[in-house]
């Protein structure tokens, strides 16, 4: 490998250069090495990030231990528990696009060799990966780990139970003082929302996908394995290097595949479309929205997870971690196992020499729990994956729900419409919503909000006034990883551009059958062509700054909200 650093320290015209390194105590011999970025997004904005820093140093141990030399630097990190609700959640999204952005600055400005990527909340996982890609240098990804579940009144509690214990406070189900004492223990660590959640699906599809070293996703955030982990990862970047194996040479639609057979098979969120399409485009795999229903429909739903199910990160930790769901689905011959990995090897050669005492221990201990976690692939929760696309007269470009946990397979009822997530959430707090209602928010999609908001605040209030499956909402925006529900999110074309979203009337009848995959309108054809004709989208939002500069540029959810201006992105020539 012709190692791009040496543009910017070897030779008599880079005095200058090697002069500013040594300033910040580099030897001759630690230029002489390959330069390693070390980049993590630490920041004191939320628990899923505030130890990042501590996981980078032990980073940049193993970086110097292999023979190489680190170089930190930080990138921004939004939190959607603290976004959540508000304003502040048109920024969740978007902060997946200057995550990835900036990432590849810092390592374009200076040159680097190689790249650690440490990340902990939802848009910085994939952020850190599509830089990874888009770079093509050899990279390696590590997960800051899941938070410990609380406990409330005897039973383990993640945030998701103090969102709807909002709902269940509004409905007059909950005293204040309960609300606060729950609020008080839900988070007791350092680390990402427990559950499967948006964070940690992303990181068990950092493993799926072989850009994370085996059983590095489902430590805690505050264990001693989390730092073992992060050294092994600083240390294993070497082998990368003199091999000259880079992300291109890993990410390939079969490992695609195993990213999209890992997130049904765990109860993922339904974010990991959105992002498993985002990243699809960095690394030039012609990835459909299709090819998900596909790849569901050959998957088994083994993993008893949060919010669909009952365990979190730490439970799945404890008996063994994602090398043993990738081990179900490849001794079924469900998984690719020849793709290759960041250890050099196989993703079957991996999981033939992976330790599996840990696992091994657990089932024989505690049988029963074991199999209350991780179902088997021949008795699985479900035989089909979770995360289900729809198409219609609604949804033509399609839309996506998370089935775990569903009792129905088919939803008909009247729409109740709002324009904005607040306008939503005021009228479930006023109790306006009732059994048979379809809440259709709109105007929330990539362009429209901009940024695509999370609706957590509203499906949370919801599922707490006890209305979860007696009510459906579908919206152009998202869904938290923590949603569920008869809840329908990403719904394309989004209304800003005329999708049929935008004509949805208070009133109107709208069927949902999971069965046949889709979700439908029910007006006559020349009624939904009349309403068509006379569209018009609201104003423009924002007219500068960023958020602006995103509604110019992202396209639709169903190529993963990405942002560009060459219409072919997938065609384009990578440099």
């Amino acid at each position: 490998m012709i190692l791009p650093s040496r543009k910017t320290v070897e030779g008599a015209s880079r005095a200058p250069h090697r002069a500013m390194y040594k300033s910040m105590g580099l030897s001759d011999e630690d230029l002489g090495r390959p330069l390693v970025a070390v980049c993590s997004t630490c920041n004191e904005a939320t628990p899923c990030n505030i130890h990042l820093g501590k996981l980078a140093q032990k980073s940049k141990e193993g970086v110097r231990d292999s023979g190489n030399t680190p170089r930190e630097f930080t990138t921004i990190a939004v939190s959607d528990g603290i976004a959540m609700g508000h304003e502040g959640m048109k920024s969740s999204l978007v902060s997946r696009e200057i995550i990835a952005d900036s990432i590849e600055i810092m390592v374009r400005a200076h040159q680097y060799d190689a790249i650690v990527g440490i990340s902990g909340c939802d848009k910085s996982l994939p952020g850190t990966l599509m830089a990874m890609a888009r770079l093509n240098l050899p990279s390696i990804f590590v997960y800051g780990g899941t938070i410990l579940p609380g406990y409330w009144n005897g039973s383990p509690v993640t945030i998701q139970d103090v969102y709807e214990a909002v709902g269940t406070y509004d409905a007059g189900k909950m005293s204040l003082e309960e609300l606060t004492s729950l609020e008080n223990v839900a988070c007791p660590s350092a680390g990402s929302c427990a559950g499967m959640y948006t964070a940690n699906t992303m990181a068990s599809i950092s493993e799926a996908l072989g850009m994370a070293l085996p059983g590095s996703a489902t430590p805690p955030a505050e264990s001693e394995e989390r730092h073992k982990i992060c050294f092994e990862t600083g240390k294993s970047i070497d082998h990368l290097i003199l091999n000259d194996l880079k992300p291109r040479d890993i990410l390939n639609y079969e490992a695609f595949e195993n990213a999209i057979m890992m997130a049904n098979a765990i109860g993922g969120s339904t974010n990991a479309i959105l992002h498993l399409l985002a990243l699809s485009r960095e690394a030039g795999i012609e990835l459909d929205i299709k090819d998900f229903e596909y790849i569901r429909k050959k998957t088994p739903h083994i993993a008893n997870m949060r919010p669909g199910g009952s365990y979190v990160m730490l439970n799945l930790d404890n008996i063994g971690g994602i090398p043993v769901i990738l081990k179900s689905l490849l001794d079924k011959g469900i998984l690719n196992g020849n793709v290759e990995t960041v250890t050099g090897n196989t993703m079957k050669k991996n999981l033939e020499s992976y330790d599996f005492r840990k696992s091994k221990s657990y089932y024989k201990e505690q049988k029963t729990e074991f199999r209350n976690i991780l179902r088997t692939v021949d008795d699985p929760i479900h035989k089909e994956g979770t995360l289900k696309i729809l198409f219609g007269n609604l949804a033509p470009e399609g839309a996506v729900i998370k089935i775990a946990g569903l009792k129905e397979d088919k939803f008909e009822g009247v729409a109740k419409v709002y324009q904005s997530e607040e306008s939503a959430f005021d009228a479930v707090s006023k109790r306006e919503i009732g059994e048979g209602d379809v809440v259709v928010i709109r105007y929330e999609g990539p362009k429209g909000g901009p940024g695509m908001r999370e609706m957590l605040s509203v499906t949370a209030a919801i599922v707490g006034q006890g209305l979860g499956e007696k009510v459906a909402m579908l919206t152009d925006g998202r869904f938290s990883g923590a949603t569920r529900g008869f809840m329908i999110g990403h719904v394309s074309p989004e209304a800003m551009v005329g999708g049929p979203i935008s004509i949805i009337k208070n009133g109107d009848k709208i069927k949902i059958d999971l069965i046949k995959e889709t979700i439908d309108l029910k007006i006559s054809k020349k009624e939904f062509a009349n309403r068509t004709k006379k569209f018009k989208p609201i104003k423009i939002r924002y007219r500068s700054g960023a958020l602006a500069k995103y509604a110019t540029l992202v396209r639709s959810a169903s190529e993963g909200a990405i942002t560009s201006a060459i219409p072919k992105y997938m065609k384009r020539n990578f440099t």
